[in-house]
């Protein structure tokens, strides 16, 4: 097993110094190791380049295997280390708005169906955009992932999971937002400073072909790292956004940001699991993952922050 942890490693890495320091071996230990495992194998599994080492086509046929044996390795032990847990060692990875917004609900849901017996600890969780989140599924560092963009990855199956509504939010001086009851035309929108998510986001792939749609053109003002961020920066009058109403819901409730209701259709997206097509599912995360597919009938109509009363 260490064997296969160091060829990971060094894969990833790219030299055996850098490997043994993400696995806290020294490089002699780390050399020492992938020498074992090519030994064995009879084959070599790097290329030698330089003073860095590139996967060859044997390290290539490797490596999903030594995921797979790893990640089968790490659910064994997780499950008995927590034998009474109700989610032992499940690590969930989340794009943005789905993590900051919609799993905690989901989150509370689950703690509702756990046995009195089990403890009653949450899946860990890892936040970022959805290219962060499909190469940690990639990479078997998560078991389940949760995105809002699109995933076309080889060996990863995508189910459709929510829809959700994203709207047009401007600051309550605005002098669009002074024409009440008024929708607004293509031709105001395409006048105005857009703020946006950062590149490889779901909800700025979402955005800017949404926008691209309709506008044909549109100025984009600035790129924000999160939707809490660009809310804020709409709030202060810095521009306009097409964000989730689970994101803006508190702001407009508040009187800081009011919604603008364009003269074409609404935007709207999918939320998506994401998962290995090849990973074998323990009993506990075969459990999750049917309570996390029956739970959007639970949610339908209620809004994030409302469900876990729904439940």
């Amino acid at each position: 097993m260490r064997q296969l942890q160091v060829f990971l490693g060094i894969a990833e890495m790219g030299t055996t110094s850098a490997a043994g320091q993400k696995i806290a071996l020294s490089q002699s230990a780390t050399s020492a190791a992938l020498n074992e495992l090519e030994a064995a194998l009879q084959v070599q599994l790097f290329d030698r380049v330089g003073k860095g080492l590139l996967l060859n086509e044997n390290g290539r046929l490797l490596l999903p295997q030594a995921h797979l044996v790893l990640d089968a390795v790490r659910s064994m032990e997780a499950q008995f280390a927590q034998p009474d847990a109700a989610w032992p060692g499940l690590r969930i990875a989340a794009s943005t708005t789905i993590g900051n917004y919609y799993l905690p609900d989901l989150f509370a849901h689950l703690q509702s169906t756990v046995a009195t017996n089990k403890a009653s600890g949450l899946p860990s969780l890892f936040i970022g955009n959805t290219s962060d989140v499909v190469q940690r599924i990639e990479n078997y560092e998560a078991d389940i992932g949760f995105i809002e963009g699109e995933c076309h990855q080889a060996g990863i199956v995508v189910e459709p999971w929510l829809q959700e509504q994203l709207i047009l939010v401007c600051h309550p001086q605005h002098a669009l937002a002074q024409a009440a009851g008024q929708r607004c035309s293509v031709s105001d929108l395409q006048k105005e400073a857009w703020l946006l998510r950062e590149a490889g986001s779901g909800t700025r792939e979402t955005v800017e072909q949404y926008l691209s749609q309709q506008l044909q053109a549109f100025r984009c003002a600035g790129e924000l790292g999160n939707s809490e961020a660009i809310k804020y920066a709409v709030a202060a009058g810095l521009g306009l956004s097409c964000l989730s109403v689970a994101v803006v819901q508190e702001l407009l409730a508040a009187g800081r940001l009011i919604q603008l209701h364009p003269e074409f259709a609404p935007c709207e997206r999918r939320f998506s699991l994401i998962y290995q097509a090849h990973k074998s599912a323990s009993a506990q995360l075969a459990h999750f993952l049917q309570l996390v597919r029956r739970w959007p009938s639970v949610t339908q109509t209620a809004a994030p922050g409302e469900a876990g009363a729904a439940t």
